[in-house]
């Protein structure tokens, strides 16, 4: 798709790249190659950072990188969009009725949700949903906590600005935020220094409260607490959308997204921990990887031996999400394409999927970290054993379980249940139970305690053995 931008005073060609939706994975901080665009017409200069990532051909032909793209006149690009398909939940809970409209918003590290609801009958009045514009800072939570450092209070104040201009101006009763522990302090204006080094431990964990006039929001909001470490609101509305905090047997939760989550417990307790799992599930750190939107491979399976792709939007492949990247490794395997131990076994050591859409080498090592992350924490904090694993976030409604389970990710022997966008509807339940809500936040908090898993011994020899692309039992 071909676009024409005109930079002007305070919009750097990045700048108008990045709002067209071009992505910038590493955020500009390593010569990644994942925003490469087209030039067609005009000028955009090749720096360092371009000659490290683009092949000499590449940039004959006029590709360079969109985080470091700077030009002083107009420019038509060739630009590889993509709609969004965002996760929201609109299924009715409970309610204790009252006056006026509020609002639940799931600020996650990628995409963006806002629900307005009636709070007289709990009925969803409208859904906004948006990409993160943090992500032009770099796809994973470590890369802006240290852009944070270097320039304090610039992505809190970004995306206070973008939720605001999606709540829209209707007078609201209350809003109830959730996201992970990093959304949460810089939404807030919170030190981060704590966060970027071990034992990633805050002191200022709780939750916020701010008058509309301090957000220029239209109404006062409430950002919900985090539970502890990198688990964050985002999950505690999990545990409320599942009901874990009241029943009688354990079960997981999984929310699997560029900073992966782990939950087990039941009404006799709770555990969690988050574990570091990247962003290749959601395409970032991949070769060919990208959103699930139009051009994505999204899906891929075996037909008379050989590997046939499903692409978003019917037309040629333009690179490959994340469902799609989990159903290739587990295609390759049936092959023999790729080992257990990961290692591409053809020649040139690439898994072809579609005409210039191929993984390699090192994006199949990237799923194993992530996908050997969660695995592991999963066996570890659920040793006791447990029912059922809900999966939570979009990744976790869209993969395919069968490829999931063949490379090691889920379980062979546990069922498994979507919990659709839990964040979602658990702020939207706490919203709609007010006189409850901080009784019920307390009683989570209490019951519930973070493991560690980085300071377990154990846990390093799990995360090895479960980066195999293999499927494996919970119970031995």
């Amino acid at each position: 798709m071909k676009l024409e931008l005109l930079p002007r005073a305070r919009r750097t060609l990045a700048d108008l790249l990045f709002e067209a939706g071009v992505e910038f994975p590493c955020g500009g901080e390593s010569a990644c190659g994942g925003c490469k665009v087209r030039v067609l017409e005009g000028d955009v200069p090749v720096t360092a950072t371009m000659r490290d990532a683009l092949s000499e051909d590449e940039i004959r032909e006029g590709w360079r990188l969109a985080c470091c793209a700077l030009s002083t006149g107009r420019v038509v690009v060739e630009v590889e969009q993509w709609s969004l398909p965002v996760l929201t939940d609109e299924a009715r809970v409970p309610i204790e009725p009252r006056a006026g409209q509020g609002a639940v918003i799931d600020l996650g590290t990628t995409t963006l949700v806002v629900q307005v609801v009636d709070l007289t009958s709990g009925e969803v009045l409208g859904v906004e949903t948006a990409l993160n514009p943090q992500a032009r800072y770099g796809a994973d939570l470590m890369s802006r906590l240290q852009y944070e450092l270097r320039q304090p209070g610039e992505l809190g104040r970004m995306i206070r600005e973008a939720l605001g201009g999606m709540l829209g101006g209707e007078p609201l009763r209350e809003v109830l935020v959730a996201g992970n522990t990093v959304m949460h302090h810089l939404f807030c204006g919170l030190d981060v220094q704590a966060l970027t080094h071990a034992p990633f431990v805050s002191p200022t964990l709780g939750g916020y409260r701010f008058a509309d006039w301090e957000l220029a929001w239209p109404g006062p909001a409430v950002f919900l607490p985090c539970l502890g470490g990198f688990v964050g609101s985002d999950v505690l509305c999990g545990i409320v959308a599942t009901g874990m905090d009241a029943r009688p047997r354990p079960r997981a939760l999984f929310d699997i997204g560029t900073n992966g989550e782990v939950v087990v417990g039941s009404a006799q307790g709770i555990v969690y921990a988050s574990t570091a799992a990247g962003p290749a599930f959601e395409g970032g750190r991949i070769g060919a990887g990208m959103r699930a939107g139009t051009g994505a491979i999204d899906s891929v399976h075996v037909r008379g031996g050989a590997i046939e792709c499903h692409v978003i939007g019917g037309g040629a492949a333009r690179g490959v999400c994340g469902s799609g990247l989990v159903d290739a490794a587990a295609c390759g395997v049936e092959l023999g394409l790729i080992g257990a131990n990961g290692r591409l076994t053809n020649a040139d050591k690439r898994l072809a999927l579609a005409e210039g859409v191929a993984l390699t080498q090192s994006d199949i090592r990237e799923l194993q970290l992530a996908k050997g992350a969660m695995a592991a924490g999963l066996r570890m904090l659920a040793a006791g054993g447990v029912e059922t694993l809900d999966l939570a976030g979009a990744f976790g409604n869209y993969i395919r379980q069968a490829s999931a389970r063949a490379i090691g990710l889920l379980p062979e022997d546990l069922p498994v249940e979507p919990a659709g966008n839990s964040a979602l509807r658990g702020a939207r339940m706490l919203l709609l139970a007010p006189s409850t809500r901080p009784a019920r936040l307390k009683k989570i908090a209490e019951m519930s305690r973070h493991v560690e898993l980085a300071a377990d011994p154990d846990f390093q020899y799990l995360y090895a053995e479960m980066m195999a692309l293999a499927r494996y039992r919970l119970r031995g």
